[in-house]
Formats: structure tokens, sequence, C-alpha cells
């Protein structure tokens, strides 16, 4: 057996030790991202429907979608805040 075996080896054994402090730290600059997003989708929603006012319906759409998928960025950052606070406690 190889030693970078063993050391994988004992690497997966061990259990990681987050302080959930540093979890939600971790979180809050992790939301930063989606809440940039979510400005910059809907700010350029209010530019177009300025420009063309017959298109409001389509970016709406369009807004609410890309809001969505950019919104799952940060559920899915909390989600391993939990994950990660729940392994250090």
């Amino acid at each position: 057996m190889h030693v970078s075996n063993i050391v994988l080896a004992q690497a997966a054994t061990q259990a990681v030790n987050i302080n959930p402090g540093l979890a939600a730290i971790g979180y809050g600059l992790g939301a930063i991202g989606p809440g940039i997003g979510v400005g910059l989708i809907f700010a350029a929603v209010i530019n177009g429907t300025a420009r063309q006012p017959e298109a409001q319906g389509k970016l709406q759409g369009i807004g609410f979608s890309t809001f969505v998928l950019t919104e799952v960025l940060a559920l899915i950052g909390i989600v391993i805040y939990f994950i990660a606070s729940a392994a250090g406690a």
C-alpha cells in the first residue's frame, strides 16, 4: 500500500471541525455575490423597461427567472452553512 493511500484514508476518517461563527462569516461573504447579482438583474429590467415600455412583460419574465437562478446560489450557501455548523458541533 502506498503512503499516499494511507494518508488519504486517514484524512477521509477525520471529522472536520469548523467553528459555527466562521461558517456564518463564510455564508455572509458568499451571499454578497447573489445580492449584487439580484441588484444588477433588476437594474437591467428597469433600464430595459424605460427604453422600451412595450417589452415590459418579456423583461419581467426574464428578470424573475434569472432572479430565481441567482437566489438559488444563496440558498445553496445557507444549506452549506447549516451542514458546516452541524459538523462543527
